[in-house]
C-alpha cells in the first residue's frame, strides 16, 4: 500500500473539502471513459519482409505437404487436383461453390451443395463416402466435430447433430458469423445512415433483465471489413477503418475474445506503408491457419482516390504479434476482391488461383511456404466459374 506523509493528508483533506463538486465531476468523467469500448494499439513492430532471391518456382517431381486442393477447373462442376499424384478430376453432381462448401476441422471432410438431389450433403475430400445433410439451406457449416450450424435461405440458424433431427434455433437476427463451438456472435446494426457492427452473446440474447454482453466493434464499410472467426473459436478478428471519415480510409486488423469489453488492435500497417486496403469487397475473407495462430490475408497500398498499388500477401502471427510481408508474388487484380487464400492442413503453406505476366497459363495454383517466402505452380488452368478464379479448400487425403 502506499503511504502518505501527514503535509500530504492534510493537503488532501483540504482539497475534498472545498472542490467536492469538482471531485464528483472527474469521478462520473473517469466512470464514463473506463465504460467506453477502447481498442489496445499494437506495437509498431517493424514488418518482416521476406524476399527470397529465386522468383516463383515449378514444382518437382514432389511436392510437401501433400493432400487434395479442391477449385474449378471448369464451369459445370468442382474439381479435385491431388498434389502427390498431379491428377485433378471432377467430381460429378457439383457444381462450382467457394464460400458455401466448407473443410471439416479435420480437413478430411467438405460439406457441399449435391446439384441433382438439391440438397447439402457432407463427403470426403476425395468426393467418395456422400451423406445427406439437409434439403433446405443456404450455408452449412462446422460448428464442432459433429455438429453443424445450418443457415436457411431465411436467415434463420440452427445447430443439429449430424445425423439427429433435433434443432437448437439461435437468435440470428443481424448477425453475420456465429463463433465455432460457441454462442457468441458478430452482428451488424443500423446507426442512422451508416452501419456498425457488434459482438454478442447469444445465449443471453432477448433475455429480460440480463444483458447480452454487446461490444461495439465500429464502422461497417465496404472493403475495410473482412472478418473470421479462428477456428477454436477464441477470437474474433476483423478489419475496421481506423478514421471512416478521413478523405482517404485506411484500415487495420483488431481482435477480441468472447467476455473482452474492448477489441485489441492487431496490426499497424499505416506506419509502414501509409493508408492501405486490407482484402476486397467479401467480407469473411481473412484466411486463419488451422492451429488458431495466423492469419494471412492481401495489403493493398491506397495512394489516393482510385489510385491503388499492387496487393502483397502478409501474414500475422496472433500471439507474436508480428507480421511478415512476401514479396515474391504481388498481383494487381484486387478489386473488387483478391484472389482467396486457403491453409495447407499443416499451416506450413498458403494457397491460392494467381496468374503471372506474360504467362499465357491461365490462372494458376500458387502455394507459398510460409518459412522460406518461396511461391510454387502447382497447377494451370483454374477457371473462374463463379466470376472469379478461387480455390476452395486445402483438404487431407481421406486415408
Amino acid at each position: 500500500m502506499p503511504r502518505f506523509s501527514s503535509t500530504t493528508f492534510l493537503t488532501l483533506s483540504a482539497f475534498l473539502r472545498c472542490a467536492p463538486r469538482l471531485l464528483s465531476l472527474l469521478i462520473l468523467i473517469g466512470v464514463l471513459w473506463i465504460g467506453q469500448p477502447r481498442a489496445v494499439l499494437a506495437q509498431a513492430a517493424a514488418i518482416d519482409t521476406i524476399c527470397p532471391a529465386v522468383g516463383v518456382q515449378e514444382r518437382g517431381g514432389s511436392f510437401q505437404p501433400g493432400g487434395l486442393i479442391l477449385t474449378s477447373f471448369d464451369r459445370d462442376a468442382l474439381w479435385i487436383y491431388n498434389i502427390d499424384n498431379q491428377r485433378r478430376y471432377p467430381l460429378p453432381e457439383t457444381s462450382p461453390c467457394t464460400r458455401n462448401c466448407r473443410l471439416s476441422p479435420d480437413a478430411r471432410w467438405l460439406t457441399y451443395f449435391n446439384d441433382l438431389t438439391n440438397a447439402f450433403n457432407k463427403m470426403r475430400t476425395d468426393g467418395t463416402q456422400r451423406t445427406f445433410v439437409t434439403d433446405y439451406a443456404a450455408d452449412v457449416q462446422w460448428w464442432s466435430d459433429r455438429i453443424f450450424l445450418i443457415w436457411t435461405p431465411g436467415h434463420q440458424a440452427y445447430l443439429q447433430e449430424e445425423g439427429g433431427t433435433d434443432r437448437r434455433y439461435l437468435d440470428v437476427s443481424g448477425v453475420i458469423a456465429v463463433q465455432p463451438g460457441g454462442l457468441w456472435a458478430l452482428m451488424v446494426q443500423q446507426n442512422g445512415d451508416s452501419f456498425e457492427r457488434a459482438l454478442i452473446d447469444l445465449e443471453r440474447r432477448g433475455l429480460v433483465g440480463i444483458s447480452d454482453g454487446r461490444v461495439h466493434l465500429g464502422a461497417d464499410q465496404g472493403y475495410f471489413n473482412a472478418h473470421a472467426w479462428s477456428p477454436d473459436g477464441r477470437f474474433l478478428a476483423y478489419v475496421a477503418p481506423v478514421d471512416p471519415d478521413a478523405e482517404i480510409v485506411s484500415g487495420e486488423i483488431f481482435g477480441i475474445q468472447p467476455g473482452d469489453s474492448a477489441p485489441a488492435q492487431w496490426t499497424d500497417l499505416a506506419a509502414a506503408y501509409g493508408p492501405v486496403r486490407i482484402n476486397g469487397l467479401a467480407v469473411g475473407d481473412l484466411s486463419w491457419s488451422p492451429d488458431s495462430a495466423r492469419i494471412a490475408f492481401w495489403v493493398t497500398e491506397v495512394r489516393g482516390p482510385d489510385n491503388l498499388g499492387a496487393a502483397m500477401l502478409h501474414v500475422l502471427d496472433v500471439a507474436a504479434g508480428t507480421v511478415r510481408a512476401y514479396c515474391g508474388y504481388t498481383t494487381t487484380r484486387h478489386t473488387p476482391n483478391p484472389p482467396r487464400l486457403i491453409w495447407s492442413p499443416d499451416g506450413t503453406h498458403v494457397a491460392f488461383a494467381g496468374d503471372m505476366a506474360d504467362d499465357d497459363r491461365g490462372h494458376l495454383v500458387l502455394a507459398l511456404n510460409t518459412e522460406s517466402g518461396v511461391f510454387t505452380v502447382l497447377s494451370t488452368g483454374v477457371y473462374p466459374a463463379l466470376g472469379t478464379p478461387n480455390l476452395v479448400a486445402w483438404g487431407r487425403s481421406p486415408q
